[in-house]
């Protein structure tokens, strides 16, 4: 039986994986917005992130629980997630305050 600082442990761990496959999805969609994508490139992009975010979620758990999963590793995962979402709105918002918000559409003329 894992002592509370072993738990502690892969609590963390979890969040920070979470956070991870988060920013990790976060960035192909800011590639999708610079780079034009058919919805097949979409499509193999996507398969492509959800095998590699569960070969590597696979391996974390593997890693931090010798294979068992835990429910405080599923809560951790889910609260990187969160956390991290939140942040990169909180970024984003920040960016559109000092850039002065989104860009006006200069071909409607107003």
């Amino acid at each position: 039986m894992p002592g509370i600082r072993e738990e502690m442990t892969v609590f963390l761990v979890a969040l920070v994986s979470g956070a991870i496959v988060r920013l990790a999805y976060q960035c192909i969609r800011c590639f999708r917005r610079i780079v034009e994508h058919k919805l097949l490139a979409v499509n193999v992009e996507d398969m492509i992130f959800w095998v590699g975010s569960a070969v590597y979620m696979f391996v974390q758990i593997y890693h931090t629980s010798d294979g068992s999963i835990r429910w405080y590793f599923v809560l951790g995962v889910a609260l990187g997630v969160i956390f991290m979402t939140v942040f990169l709105r909180g970024v984003r918002n920040l960016s559109e305050k000092i850039y002065g918000g989104k860009k006006k559409d200069l071909s409607s003329g107003t």
